[in-house]
């Protein structure tokens, strides 16, 4: 293998790894939206906890799907579910 390729397969490899970090990232914020929600009172919290709801879980998905793209290249996700 030669240097150019290995430096490729680690810059792949620290790219999965960050998706991996941004997608648990995101589901702990789409839970906490979810949470956020549960104990919104008044107009303007459930005004701002559908926004954040909706926000966080567009994220959540549109990390999947980028995960889902790239998992030819990603043998193993340890512990992800896709």
């Amino acid at each position: 293998m030669t240097s150019k390729q290995l430096a490729t397969m680690e810059k792949e490899t620290k790219q999965m790894e960050d998706i991996r970090f941004e997608i648990a990232e995101a589901h702990r914020d789409w839970e906490n939206a979810i949470r956020f929600f549960d104990y919104a009172v008044g107009k303007d919290q459930i005004d701002y906890a559908i926004y954040y709801l909706i926000t966080a879980e567009k994220r959540y998905e549109m990390l999947l799907r980028l995960a889902k793209r790239m998992s030819d290249k990603w043998p193993a996700w340890r512990g992800m579910s896709l």
